[in-house]
């Protein structure tokens, strides 16, 4: 059990650490998310810097590299522990890539895919708070901020599980870390809006 489950962490940090946006951008566009926009490798700078199908093929995979190896630990160990430890080694796989000098996105997608594996009914809830924030402010950072933020009490809700709180607490503490230079321009009005 001991050695599946470590071998389920390390194989969720490689998948994570896969940088979907920046293979898809490299293979289907002459885009470099590192050096546009935002700079940053995930599915909001390769919708803006790369277009909507690549952007929306990026959410997808970056979601997948959550899901995946949650879904595999569900199956293969159960316990919630080890579950959580799956899904945080994928989520700082996103964040801290070993194949991109430890350089990732904010986390927001794989996070995403981590939670339809744990509580898919958490997601629901949290999606259409996200999507109603964005369609109200038009700024995407502050519906992920704000579905990160509301995660942890839905998991708290509908879950009642303490190693799934835990996670959700330091999944929601990283990407409002990663979102630190966002949290700066919503201060200041400098946000870009989302342009449909």
């Amino acid at each position: 059990m001991l050695v599946a489950g470590i071998g389920l962490i390390i194989l969720g940090y490689l998948a994570g650490s896969i940088p979907t946006g920046l293979l898809l951008s490299k293979a289907f566009s002459d885009v470099d998310p590192r050096t546009e926009g935002s700079r940053n490798i995930g599915a909001t700078n390769i919708f803006r810097t790369a277009g909507k199908k690549l952007g929306a093929l990026t959410l997808v995979g970056d979601c997948l590299k959550g899901l995946i190896p949650v879904l595999l630990a569900l199956w293969l160990m159960g316990s919630d522990g080890w579950v959580c430890l799956v899904a945080l080694s994928a989520f700082a796989g996103h964040l801290f890539p070993v194949f991109l000098k430890f350089k990732g996105g904010k986390g927001v997608a794989t996070a995403l895919g981590v939670y339809l594996g744990i509580t898919p009914l958490a997601v629901l809830i949290d999606a259409v708070i996200f999507f109603g924030v964005v369609l109200k402010w038009k700024f995407v950072s502050l519906g992920s901020l704000t579905a990160a933020a509301v995660m942890p009490i839905l998991i708290t809700i509908l879950t009642q599980s303490k190693p799934y709180v835990i996670a959700s607490l330091i999944i929601a503490g990283l990407i409002c870390y990663r979102h630190y230079g966002n949290i700066q321009r919503l201060l200041a009005g400098s946000e870009n809006k989302l342009r449909l």
